[in-house]
């Protein structure tokens, strides 16, 4: 973990401080680390009201941040946070996105491919073929599948996505040491080993109802598309469908029976607006899976432009204008702009908010003496 990480997990502790008031916390006092330090009248005259400086006060004393850090550490966890790289681009658009996020097992870049498929607990035998159809089309065309660990299609399509030698990431609507349902534990293994465990509360969350409509947000922020399979009139998963619609992704529903109440909500669904999916091919259009492919083919080209060696040095690893970029290597515009999207292209770099760009953290080993070499030959 990097030094400050554990000022965050700290904050994450506290109930009540959620995106919106850490953000201005960080406004108000510069860095996490001031701010978890603050004394309390500081806390106050930053907005927080006396029950959160009190519970601030109190988690200050009662817990060891050092020794929580060894404890995430010991099982495995590691934790991004918003001042992360690594921390997903996607998830990072959202509104109100986690600040916190423990993950066991590994996000890698072709993860920005995926799709959430979420449904009922209480699915029929149509729905589990269908689950399990479009999961292991998806799976096998190389689609991350995420979806959220619960009993019915979640974990069918966990399931499937592991079988067919897939990706898949569960996004837990508890701490990654209570995994929810109990059933599900030995799935939850391979879920880490095969792809990833995320979850935005701390370690000691239990389960509860009120933390699952939350964390359904981070399913859908995660995916480029969602795909509901049979779900109720007042099922999680159009919760999740609801935040996707905000978020501008893409939502697929299976149409089933009209008169089955598993099928009432998908099907309300596609009254709405949504697409009724019909064949998984319909996803992997909407996809693009050409551009997959040609995106998985130009990454394993060795960076050996020393344009792109000179720009990736640029960029570094926090979020830089073109415009800045350009005044930094002396280039024209047009030449910094079209050789950034092929770095993009190649998974070099990555796109953020407003025209900026931030190296990809897992070629800074590798690439760095390419970049310096490059450098010394110009």
């Amino acid at each position: 973990m990097k030094n400050n990480t554990k000022y965050w997990v700290g904050f994450n502790l506290v109930k009540g401080i959620g995106p919106v008031r850490l953000e201005k916390l960080l406004q108000y006092f510069g860095d996490i680390q001031a701010a978890w330090e603050a004394r309390s009248y500081h806390l106050q005259a930053a907005g927080l009201n006396d029950n959160l400086v009190k519970q601030i006060i109190e988690i200050r004393k009662r817990v060891s941040l050092d020794e929580l850090e060894e404890k995430l550490h010991v099982q495995g966890i590691q934790v991004l946070t918003w001042d992360d790289q690594a921390y997903p681009d996607r998830l990072r658009q959202i509104v109100q996105s986690p600040f916190v996020l423990y993950i066991k097992g590994q996000i890698l870049t072709e993860d920005a491919w995926a799709v959430a498929i979420v449904g009922t607990r209480r699915y029929s035998a149509y729905g589990r073929q269908v689950a399990e159809n479009i999961t292991h089309t998806l799976a096998r065309n190389g689609i991350t599948i995420i979806s959220g660990l619960a009993r019915g299609i979640d974990g069918i399509a966990h399931r499937t996505a592991i079988d067919a030698g897939g990706r898949t990431i569960a996004v837990l609507g508890s701490g990654l040491d209570i995994l929810y349902p109990p059933e599900h534990r030995s799935l939850a293994e391979e879920i880490s080993r095969e792809g990833a465990l995320i979850s935005d509360y701390p370690l000691g969350t239990p389960p509860d109802g009120s933390n699952f409509p939350p964390r359904n947000r981070i399913i859908s922020g995660l995916s480029k598309i969602i795909i509901v399979i049979e779900a109720g009139e007042r099922s999680g998963a159009l919760i999740t469908a609801t935040y996707a619609a905000e978020q501008g992704k893409e939502v697929f529903a299976v149409p089933g029976k009209i008169f089955a109440p598993m099928s009432k909500g998908a099907n309300l669904l596609i009254k709405q607006g949504a697409h009724p999916l019909l064949d998984p091919q319909d996803v992997l259009d909407l996809l693009n899976m050409t551009l997959v492919a040609e995106q998985r083919v130009i990454r394993k080209a060795l960076p050996s432009d020393p344009k792109e060696a000179v720009l990736y040095q640029a960029v570094g690893e926090e979020p830089l204008h073109v415009d800045e970029i350009c005044s930094q290597v002396n280039l024209p515009i047009e030449e910094v702009t079209s050789t950034l999207a092929l770095m993009e292209l190649k998974g070099m770099v990555r796109k953020t908010f407003g025209m900026k760009y931030v190296a990809v953290q897992e070629l800074n080993a590798g690439y760095h003496i390419n970049v310096n070499q490059n450098r010394e030959g110009r």
